[in-house]
């Protein structure tokens, strides 16, 4: 398990597991011969991606960002995907309970970044974390009830439709701070209104940058994935957060990969982006 400090708080990255996507998908335009390189492909052209959520405690209040896939897939969709279900085994083996996530925040309702916002008890939707407000953009989430040809497969209103009924999930507009050192900002690519979590203790900071970076294969802006809704604008707000978090030495943590869910950006030789792990 992979866990550090930042200033007051405890940075602990807490897995669902793993999943597969198809290699040409997660690498959109990026030749094979190019990504083959980085990630290896099954017989099936499927790569192996990791469900990291960040777990980080204030000392006052236990927030959790993201939640995976969790264990509510069709039949159909587990044989396409797989579905890990090990989110709360990890957060238990992390000495936390689910009734005690204060926060839980969603970058986007994707299903994969969502999941276990909720589970099935008998016949009815209930939160997983039941003492905690959750949150997410406002937009995205009237997105997602478009339920659009193009990306209505990743919004799954089970995921989160109970909580808004409850009140438990708040719908929030742009950038904001939501609690000392934690506050969200808006980054348009991946869909129109993914939020990255920024997390500030003590002078140093760490991103959960999402699907804007899904991984460490991905740090040049022009590697996107086929599901980015505005890649053109994927690009633009990766170098947008380059200017800030590589100067500042940001700690960017990623949604997706399952080898190094963490690292420093920096600039090498001939202006290319590399990493240095945690």
């Amino acid at each position: 398990m992979h866990r550090t400090t930042l200033g007051d708080f405890e940075l602990t990255v807490v897995s669902d597991g793993t999943y597969y996507l198809d290699g040409g998908a997660f690498f959109g335009v990026v030749p094979k011969t190019m990504w083959s390189k980085k990630v290896t492909a099954d017989d099936q052209n499927r790569v192996h991606a990791g469900l990291n959520s960040l777990l980080v405690r204030t000392g006052k209040e236990n927030v959790l960002i993201e939640t995976g896939i969790g264990n509510k897939l069709s039949d159909k969709l587990i044989k396409i995907y797989s579905q890990p279900a090990r989110l709360l085994d990890n957060l238990q083996a992390s000495g936390v309970s689910p009734e005690e996530i204060d926060i839980v925040i969603n970058s986007h309702l994707h299903f994969d970044h969502c999941g276990w916002n909720t589970v099935r008890r008998g016949d009815q939707i209930v939160a997983t974390f039941p003492n905690a407000k959750y949150y997410v953009q406002e937009k995205e989430w009237e997105h997602g009830r478009l339920q659009l040809e193009r990306d209505a497969i990743s919004y799954m209103s089970p995921n989160y439709d109970a909580l808004l009924e409850n009140g438990q999930m708040v719908l929030l507009s742009g950038d904001l701070e939501l609690l000392p050192g934690i506050s969200v900002r808006v980054f348009p690519g991946h869909t129109a209104n993914m939020q990255a979590v920024m997390v500030a203790s003590g002078g140093q900071t760490a991103c959960y940058i999402s699907d804007l970076i899904p991984t460490s294969a991905h740090l040049d802006p022009t590697w996107l994935m086929a599901f980015d809704l505005f890649p053109l604008q994927t690009i633009e707000s990766k170098k947008r957060y380059y200017t800030q978090a590589i100067p500042e030495r940001w700690l960017t943590v990623f949604t997706h990969d399952d080898q190094m869910p963490w690292g420093y950006v920096e600039r090498g030789e001939r202006n290319r982006l590399t990493l240095t792990s945690l």
